[in-house]
This record gives C-alpha cells, structure tokens and sequence, in this order.
C-alpha cells in the first residue's frame, strides 16, 4: 500500500512561491510503517494519475477553489481501485459532496494531524468510516513538515505555522468559523526549530502562515481591562507576551532570513508590536484593507479598519516601522460605485504599499456572506451549464462566471472589467519599478520586479481573465518567469546552522 497525498490545481506553474504546507504536515503525520508518502503538488506539474495503484490511499486536500480538481481526481483514483480520502476546509463544509462527486471513501473533517494515522489504519484493513472528525487539536499536537521530502528547487517560500485560528468574525471569511475564533499559538521553541531546519536547507524566505498573526490587540487588553473578572486580561496578556517572545527567537536567526505573514489594520496602532517583527526580520505582512469606505466596512463586519487620509497613514506607519504590506482590497461589495476603483488604487499608491490585491466580492462556503447569498437565491438559484451559482466551484473553469452577486449600479462585467484595469495600472512596469525603491541592491530590485509580475500573472490574469487563451498564454509567462525568480530568492543551505 503506497500513500500519495495531492494538492489539486487545474493550473501549473513548474515552480511554486510558496511550500503548501499541508502536504508536508500530512507526511510528518504518516506512520513509518506504511512507508515515504507520495507528494503531487499540481501547482508545479500535473499528476501522473499511473502511478497510483489499486490499494493505495489517497489523501486529497481541497479549499473550494480546487475542488472540482480534487473531485476528478478522486474520481480516478477509485476507479484505479484506490482508497480515496478527501480533508481541507472545503471537505469539512461539504464532506457529503466530496463522497458524492469526488468518489471519497472517508472524509477527514476538522484539523488532521492526529486522525490520519487512524485512516491509514482503517484503510489498511480494508474497512474505512465514511467520515473522521479531527476536531480542532491543541496548538501542542500541531506537527512541523516533514521537509526532507521537498523537490529539489521548485519553491520560493517555505512556510511554518506559528498559530491556529482567528478572533476576528469578517463576514467574508470562513477561517473564523472552521479554524475557530480562540487562537492556538505553536511552543516558541517548535515553531524556531522548524525555522532552523528549513534554513539549513537553503530556504532564506519563509512565509509565516498563520491566520492571523497579531491575534490580541491594544483594544482587546482595553477591554478585557473593563471586565470585573481578570482572568480574561491575563490569558490575553499571556498570549502577546508568546508573541514577543517568538519574535525575540526569531532575531537569533541569520539576518538574511526573511519573513512574511498577515496581520490586521490595528497592528498599526501597536509600534511595540511592530518594531518586534521589524527586529524579528518580519519584513512583510498581507493586510486586509477590504474597503476604503465606511460603508464598505460596514457591508463585510468590519468596521475596525480605518478609511480615507486616517487609512492612508495608518497603512504608511508600517512602512515607518519597517514593515511591507502586501494590501488586500475587495471590489463589488454592494456600496462600490464606479469610483470607488480609483480610490482603491489611489489609497494603495498614496500610502506606499509595496504589494496589492484585488479580488472580486466571491461567496465562499462557510462565511456570512454565503450563508446570507444563498438564501436571497432561494430554491431555484440559476444556474450556469447546469449547475446552480450557489454551488459555483463545481462549475467548470472555462464557463465559471467571475462575479456572482448581483450588484445594484454595475454590472458582473463591468466589476471584472474595471478590476482588471486596477491590477493593470498598479503593475504597470512603471509603477513596479517606483516600488522597487523599497529595497537597495540591483538583485533585489529585479527580484522586486519579477516576482510583483507573476503575482499579477498568477494572481490577476488567471483567475480574472475571461479568455482562456489569456489564461493559458499568462500561466506560460508565469512559468518562464518563475525559475530565474526562484534562484533570485534562493540562499545557500547552512547544515551545520545552531541557535543557542
């Protein structure tokens, strides 16, 4: 019995940017006895679906955007006559719809990491549970990657999990809601032993890939302080005080190390805070502006980020501090005008963002936003070849629609039209190379450079772009691009690397 684990992608760039850390978790989890596990990941290269076999187990990990993926995969493999299991968030929102169309014998819902030995259990004996809860396993059982099993030069980022989970409720997110809203923060010295272990083999870049990493802000300890009951304020303190002592383990790594991770808006108001990740060589964080108005952070819950001047300075006080911010922005939110585009792109080029995103307004399973959408479609949603909107990852790529909810002044074209020209303007070879600004050495500009347009080719022009030779034409550009970018971030392996 051989176990394959798959990270299905109906799009391949030959090198990934970052490591898909649950591939490697997954591996960690396998018990020895049944052997060195598979690893596909179709982000590099597409599977070779001969090589499973009948009797082996595989393990598919699917978010909703790779579902319908993972489902014809899984599909294949048990008519190969292998035992299929599927897990990953959009497993544990629809664990029926992965038996149904993705030929699932057990789904794995909840976190992993402790259950999978007892699938490969079952499996083995020939009698897999439709279903296995992983629950949500304290921070204490989550395992590191089993990194040994990486191909050689194929990633730019690694990534290491330092916490679990987020307290924030963002009705556009479903992490609050799978990962649940008390964060679980890994052993400091577990999460720098992972670090020095990737390090040693030459990964100078390392994505912290947390849900949030700034988990208690000024304004909670404010009002925990209120309470009659302390011990609420000392739990939160106990955890920021975790914080600043993994930032002050990070510092006694080599100074080349770079990390990355995401963060909220508040973050802004702590320098405490951020002069530790700037020491921590935490040089970059995603942030979710969303909306620039108070009206769109009223439509998504959340009303704690700032608009206008006071969202342009609080976005530059990172910067001030040392802290990239690759900026997030939503369009189609029900309060955009046609306006409010050039005051995204006006607001992320005023307050000096290194990075941006904009994504269109999509219901995702398990947020507010979907929960409120479905409902308003009714019975009878309309559908697309078929299949109704509301279950919109299931519609193939070529015909999947863009935007899904109606929108009161535009048009689902003219919000994709008019995102697209943002992404066009904001990467314009012109305006990546102001940015590049932001570091010194020529290396690093054209690193700068390289990487600020396979963002924009993966990113933008795959998932936005409604001609799929556009598609097919901007993941070739992407591939091209991707290998003299990844030696560009590359740094030389240190096997002998010890942090006392």
């Amino acid at each position: 019995m051989i176990v394959h684990l798959i990270n299905p992608s109906h799009v391949s760039f030959g090198v990934g940017v970052i490591t898909p850390r649950w591939l490697y978790v997954l591996a960690s989890a396998t018990p020895a006895a049944y052997g060195t596990p598979v690893l596909a990941d179709e982000t590099l290269q597409p599977l070779d679906a001969a090589l499973i076999k009948r009797g082996d187990v595989v393990g598919i990990g699917i978010h909703t955007g790779n579902a319908l993926r993972g489902y014809e995969i899984g599909t294949a493999a048990r008519a190969a006559g292998a035992y299929v299991v599927f897990g990953g968030i959009h497993a544990t929102l629809y664990p029926d719809e992965a038996r149904d169309l993705g030929g699932a014998h057990a789904v794995v819902t909840g976190d992993g990491e402790r259950v999978w030995p007892v699938v490969l259990r079952d499996c083995a004996a020939g009698t897999p549970n439709a279903r296995y809860d992983g629950g949500r396993i304290d921070a204490d059982a989550f395992l590191p990657g089993r990194w040994e099993l990486l191909p050689d030069r194929r990633y730019m980022w690694a990534s290491v999990q330092t916490v679990r989970g987020c307290p924030k409720h963002c009705s556009f997110c479903s992490v609050w809601r799978t990962d649940g809203q008390r964060p679980r923060q890994r052993h400091v010295d577990r999460v720098l032993a992972e670090i020095v272990e990737l390090r040693r083999r030459g990964f100078r870049f390392i994505a912290l890939a947390d849900d949030n990493f700034y988990p208690v802000t000024l304004n909670d300890l404010r009002m925990a302080a209120r309470r009659q009951d302390p011990s609420h304020l000392e739990q939160l303190k106990a955890m920021r005080a975790e914080r600043f002592e993994l930032m002050a383990a990070l510092e006694r790594l080599p100074a080349d190390t770079v990390f990355f991770t995401q963060i909220t808006m508040e973050a802004a108001e702590d320098p405490e805070f951020l002069d530790a990740m700037r020491r921590a060589n935490i040089k970059g964080a995603l942030v979710g502006v969303e909306s620039v108005t108070p009206e769109g952070l009223k439509d998504i819950y959340k009303d704690f980020n700032a608009t206008g001047e006071a969202l342009v300075e609080r976005l530059r006080t990172f910067r001030g501090h040392g802290v990239h911010v690759l900026g997030s922005f939503i369009f189609g939110l029900p309060s955009d005008r046609p306006a409010t585009f050039d005051a995204c792109l006006s607001v992320a080029e005023r307050a000096d963002l290194t990075f941006a995103q904009f994504v269109m307004l999509t219901p995702f399973p398990g947020t507010l936003d979907f929960t409120e959408w479905e409902t308003s479609m009714g019975s009878q949603p309309p559908t697309v070849g078929g299949i109704p909107v509301t279950r919109h990852w299931l519609i193939p790529q070529a015909i999947r629609p863009k935007v899904y909810i109606e929108h009161p002044v535009m048009s689902a074209e003219e919000i994709r039209r008019r995102t697209q020209h943002v992404w066009d303007r904001f990467y314009s070879l012109r305006s990546i190379w102001r940015r590049s600004r932001a570091v010194r050495s020529f290396r690093a500009r054209l690193a700068f450079l390289l990487i600020s347009k396979i963002y924009r080719q993966m990113y933008a022009n795959t998932g936005i772009a409604t001609d799929s030779a556009r598609v097919s034409r901007s993941a070739r550009h992407a591939r091209w691009m991707a290998v003299p970018c990844r030696y560009l971030f590359a740094g030389r392996p240190i096997p002998d690397l010890q942090i006392h």
